[in-house]
């Protein structure tokens, strides 16, 4: 298939896309690199195309593995990109056995018996388990928007994993790659293009476990303790193997601009805020007062659903690339650990939230419930680490992970705008 008509199919595939951030705005793409794999299947050519969308204002790179054969015979239609001359297809390359052998073979695990089955759910990414009848199961993300330099994904976790935690999947390999720089044809850009790490079967996340527990009124303050344990535990470790950074005048002003920032598109996207941007800024300005400790590497994602229960081993957590909406540098760069604290505090909000939104069982009951985990997942922080979690920054940054919620509601789930916004409310209102 040509390069142009390759393109062409590709800018009509890429909006209907989960991880395709560009939102309605028709894609404007331009390759940056074309890498072809080898490949055992005498029947496909297999490729992995480095795209820049240049539609939005931010130029956004994504990786797309692809798969070209001669019949469509062979195609998934769900997973077809688009058709060329004659019978060829182009196929979504983790959807076809010959991207996912090469892959594995790829990842230094060799070309034995495996199969490959890619993981539904996911939107900012494609994830492939991979299973063998002589070796557990691995599981593999391969990242669509890619970023110069190593993912934070596999930084942190590959860190936290080689000093012995017990809190994080095992790292099993990767692949870096290159590509042009889509502002300078003559420099390269070197990032990461995929993660394989130890694939947990027959488990829960957190999400599941504690919207159970809500749902039947089942205590879940024990479980959530152990939560706060558990994150204590995390951050201890990546304080001690990452580089950490005082909190001094520029990280304090960078933290509070970035703070600004959001309120702001959260205003114009939720008009309904404005009122309460004076309340806001002063819960900012409280905190912006205190004794701030040392910034640290963090999650910077950190809610339910990126934690897993396994059995004998407790509590497991997934996926260190941080918030999606944040800027890679912002992601990277040391934080508060308070932010991921913030950020599970939400998530148990969101329980209550998303019952209230259904109609199951009673609001007054939900609330309760979240208020207990809430205070409980504190006490097992404080226990581990000896120091109470609360406090102005503490709210600050709540306030602040609920104005993001509500600007990512706003525009991709209108129906769930009003659990950030009662959290705001509540927040304020202290």
């Amino acid at each position: 298939m040509t390069l142009d008509r390759t393109l062409a199919c590709l800018t009509e595939w890429l909006p209907r896309q989960r991880w395709f951030t560009a939102g309605a705005t028709p894609p404007r793409v331009r390759v940056l690199a074309d890498h072809l794999l080898p490949t055992d299947d005498t029947t496909a050519t297999v490729r992995v195309l480095v795209l820049v969308d240049e539609a939005p204002a931010r130029p956004i790179v994504y990786q797309v593995p692809l798969v070209e054969r001669a019949s469509t015979d062979a195609a998934d239609p769900a997973s077809v990109i688009g058709r060329g001359d004659g019978d060829s297809v182009l196929i979504d390359g983790p959807h076809d056995r010959a991207y996912t052998r090469a892959l594995f073979a790829d990842l230094g695990l060799g070309t034995g018996d495996v199969t490959a089955e890619v993981l539904s759910g996911e939107q900012s990414n494609t994830s492939i388990i991979y299973r063998s009848p002589s070796a557990p199961p691995v599981i593999c993300k391969v990242f669509r928007p890619l970023n110069p330099g190593l993912n934070p994904d596999i930084e942190l976790q590959t860190a936290l994993a080689d000093a012995g935690s017990v809190h994080v999947p095992r790292a099993i390999g990767r692949v870096d790659g290159f590509w042009r720089s889509p502002s300078d044809a003559n420099t390269s850009v070197e990032g990461s293009f995929a993660f394989a790490q130890e694939f947990l079967s027959d488990v829960e996340d957190a999400w599941r476990v504690a919207l159970r527990a809500a749902f039947t009124r089942t205590d879940f303050t024990t479980a959530a303790a152990a939560l706060g344990r558990a994150t204590a535990d995390v951050h201890r470790d990546l304080a001690r193997l990452l580089p950490t950074a005082p909190a001094d005048a520029a990280a304090r002003t960078a933290l509070a601009g970035a703070w600004a920032c959001r309120l702001s598109i959260a205003i114009d996207e939720v008009p309904a805020l404005s009122e309460k941007r004076p309340a806001i800024e002063a819960v900012y300005a409280a905190a912006a007062e205190q004794i701030w400790p040392a910034l640290q590497r963090v999650h910077g994602d950190y809610h339910l659903g990126q934690v897993l229960l396994v059995p004998g081993r407790g509590w497991v957590v997934l996926d260190f690339e941080g918030e999606p909406m944040r800027p890679i540098a912002e992601r990277r760069a040391p934080d508060l650990a308070l932010r991921d604290i913030a950020g599970m505090l939400r998530s148990f909000d969101y329980v209550a939230g998303s019952l209230r939104l259904d109609r199951r069982g009673d609001a007054a009951v939900s609330d309760a419930w979240a208020r207990a985990a809430r205070e409980a997942f504190l006490t097992g922080y404080r226990d581990a680490v000896g120091d109470e979690p609360t406090g102005a920054l503490l709210d600050a940054l709540e306030l602040d992970k609920a104005v993001y919620e509500a600007i990512y509601e706003a525009r991709h789930r209108p129906a769930w705008l009003q659990i950030p916004l009662s959290a705001i409310e509540r927040l304020v209102a202290r």
